[in-house]
């Protein structure tokens, strides 16, 4: 008995003792990134076949997350912010050059940044059910004009990611008339939610026949329900660009590991994945390599987008703009 417990000691003993040996890199990412239907399980297990290290996610809100933490990070990689936020990123002077080669890059815009690396991108749109809208605006200042009962659902710029896009979108679209815009929008706005999925799930129940969300969204409906009734709406106004991007905290304590993953993040396995899990368009993927149904998505043909400097610079004003407007 003695005999056995001391066996049963020494295996666990030398697990715990493989396990500590094994280098962790840690990756702060969203919450929707590490979901079970999210790429984040997927990118985690085909990282690990090859880095002999053991990948772990730290979710949650994450400039607030880096911005209190400062140099006391934990993070290797951070997975997740987009362009309208990295400037605040970068400030922190947390963050190393990714070392990537962005002629690689297959997005529909320049990109210069030697920091913060594209992992996939979208352009926000309005997306409707045509059982319920069989008539939709065809351009920005249609949907301007439809009728007040029309029952659109929109995200709050200031705790949203996809809100804080359509406010800087209306501002690329009109400028110093984007308040007037706002005012014309706000009757047929039914509510504004906190997120993204709140804002979905109403519309999928029915309850709002416009929301907010991406020209990627129906591929979803499409691939994994078989539903060819839902669709982006495509204005020749032009369609606000999103990128989220992946960075490399300088003071990482597994800098090889994280040098790995940089390099991961352009491999065609990495790419392959978003689509069908992030429901996007992947940064370093040919369209020719797009699985069936994206390539058959309507894109917009101009592409509206501001750089991080401008994004910042104007964000508080266009978020004031559309709170006074609503406020009326």
């Amino acid at each position: 008995m003695m005999r056995t417990t001391l066996l049963a000691t020494g295996l666990i003993a030398t697990a715990f003792a493989a396990q500590a040996d094994t280098p962790v890199l840690t990756v702060y990412a969203g919450d929707y990134f590490t979901s079970e239907w999210g790429p984040g399980p997927g990118i985690e297990a085909a990282f690990e076949e090859t880095c002999g290290c053991d990948l772990q996610y730290v979710t949650g809100d994450l400039l607030p997350r880096l911005l209190l933490e400062g140099e006391r990070t934990k993070a290797d990689i951070v997975i997740g912010l987009t362009s309208d936020v990295t400037k605040k990123a970068r400030e922190t002077g947390l963050f190393a050059p990714h070392g990537q080669d962005n002629s690689r890059l297959t997005l529909p815009i320049a990109w210069t940044d030697d920091t913060f690396l594209p992992f996939n991108y979208g352009h926000t749109a309005f997306v409707y059910d045509e059982t319920r809208l069989p008539n939709p605006p065809e351009s920005f200042d249609a949907l301007l004009a439809t009728p007040d009962d029309t029952r659109i659902v929109i995200q709050d710029p200031r705790t949203s990611i996809s809100g804080l896009a359509l406010v800087l979108w209306v501002k690329a679209v009109y400028g110093d008339g984007a308040e007037a815009a706002w005012e014309k929008l706000a009757p047929k706005i039914l509510t504004v939610t906190k997120g993204w999925s709140e804002s979905y799930g109403l519309f999928t129940d029915g309850e709002a026949d416009m929301v907010l969300s991406y020209t990627t969204s129906p591929a979803y409906h499409m691939i994994a329900e078989g539903d060819f009734t839902k669709h982006a709406a495509i204005f020749p106004e032009g369609h606000y660009f999103m990128v989220e991007t992946v960075g490399r905290i300088a003071g990482t304590e597994e800098p090889e590991l994280a040098d790995a993953f940089m390099d991961f993040v352009l491999s065609e396995r990495f790419q392959e994945m978003i689509p069908t899990t992030n429901w996007s368009l992947p940064a370093a993927l040919p369209k020719a390599k797009w699985p069936e149904g994206f390539a058959e998505l309507p894109l917009p043909e101009k592409v509206l987008f501001y750089s991080e400097d401008e994004a910042a610079a104007l964000r508080d004003e266009a978020i004031e703009e559309w709170r006074r407007a609503l406020s009326r």
